[in-house]
């Protein structure tokens, strides 16, 4: 269980991440050795005046820093960072996504995202990231982290899949724009048809950590986390897309521990689990769907 001073650190590490500083620039710029650095990010105690300039050079909040409340990112670096961290010694995580949980797609989605990303930001890359490429390989490479962390940790998943997202997924394709041409599109709908067979063979041999559930009709479309700690929970809420039309540059995540926003979350969730198609059911309508769009 992480001490109150280790969770500073793993904060502060997500935000140096999210300004792409190393611990030797931080720790010069704080008048003190990188090890020195190195041990904040671990959880040593510190000054109050140290976590002060610590926020000014970060560009933060100090109760941001210290996590009273709610966590902001307007970086994604951060924010996947942050999630990872969370991920660490978690009960289970109950989510909703739109379209997928990245941890259910399959290996070589990785690089259809780069594709997908760079695509995006082509001749107009956003102007808080103008070396797009290299931001954008700083967070597929702490998504591949998460991915083969949670995958070691054997993290049970409950994921909840909206039929709806899912037939826009399969009807855009993996694409970062509209205009990539009618030969592109028909190669990227297959691509994303690919990835909605995956899902169907986790839903027919699902491995005992995972659990989907497919709902019809209305459901939330706002992507959200709740991850269930033995010491306390927390509720992440991102504007970031790992899908079709990804975004990885536009709107500010949360992350909060208050015991009403949890509460909240996670009673909506369940209520939305529990009418969710499961087993058999989620296979067929899973089928169903796949036999709808060609």
């Amino acid at each position: 269980m992480p001490t109150p001073w280790q969770e500073i650190g793993n904060r502060l590490r997500a935000y140096r991440l999210g300004r792409d500083i190393t611990a030797g620039d931080l720790a010069e710029q704080l008048g003190v050795s990188r090890a020195a650095l190195y041990r904040l990010e671990k959880g040593e105690l510190v000054k109050v005046e140290t976590l002060e300039r610590l926020a000014s050079v970060l560009e933060i909040s100090l109760p941001s820093l210290l996590g009273i409340g709610v966590e902001y990112y307007s970086n994604a670096v951060s924010f996947f960072e942050r999630m990872r961290q969370l991920e660490r010694n978690v009960i289970r995580i109950i989510g909703n996504f739109t379209p997928v949980s990245f941890l259910l797609f399959s290996d070589e989605y990785v690089q259809h995202l780069r594709t997908m990303l760079l695509e995006s930001a082509a001749g107009r890359p956003p102007a808080d990231h103008e070396d797009f490429e290299a931001y954008a390989d700083r967070v597929l490479s702490i998504l591949r982290e998460r991915r083969k962390s949670a995958m070691t940790q054997h993290i049970p998943i409950f994921s909840i899949v909206t039929l709806n997202a899912l037939e826009r997924f399969l009807w855009s394709g993996l694409v970062g724009r509209y205009d990539v041409g009618e030969k592109a599109l028909a190669r990227r709908r297959l691509l994303a048809r690919r990835e909605v067979e995956y899902l169907l063979e986790i839903a027919r041999k699902p491995p005992k950590t995972i659990h989907i559930g497919i709902m019809d009709g209305f459901a939330a479309e706002q992507t959200f986390q709740v991850f269930e700690k033995k010491d306390k929970p927390f509720v992440t809420l991102s504007p970031y897309r790992l899908g079709d039309y990804p975004n990885i540059s536009a709107g500010i995540a949360m992350v909060t521990a208050a015991p009403d926003a949890v509460k909240m979350f996670k009673d909506m969730i369940e209520r939305q689990w529990d009418r969710a198609a499961k087993g058999k059911e989620a296979i067929k309508a899973l089928e169903s769907l796949l036999v709808r769009v060609r």
